[in-house]
């Protein structure tokens, strides 16, 4: 799964889509302020598509989480790589990843 997310006043709007591709497809034209998006994905994995994100000027700078059980330091390597600014590994706790959306959606 792969969920985007617009950050709004009080809460947060919820984009959600199945897959990588699908995720690509319900961006254009969104204005989205984080990205949460899983490694394992099918279709399209989370780190092909955190590079297929980044190669869009309007989300070049749109801050991503990935949120996996992949826990390997070559993955988050990778994700790092690909622009990934959080890791979060599953499970998890919902504390953890509530202050890691806070702190990339800044006001």
């Amino acid at each position: 799964m792969c969920w985007v997310l617009p950050c709004g006043g009080a809460g947060y709007d919820v984009l959600q889509s199945s897959d990588g591709v699908d995720a690509l497809a319900k961006l254009k034209g969104q204005k989205v302020n984080l990205i949460i998006s899983d490694v394992n994905m099918p279709n399209m994995d989370g780190i092909s598509f955190l590079k297929a994100v980044k190669q869009i000027p309007a989300y070049k700078f749109t801050p991503v989480i990935m949120l996996t059980t992949v826990s390997a330091d070559a993955s988050k390597a990778e994700g790092r790589a690909a622009g990934a600014r959080a890791w979060v590994s599953k499970p998890f706790v919902p504390q953890q990843l509530v202050d890691a959306v806070q702190r990339l959606c800044l006001p």
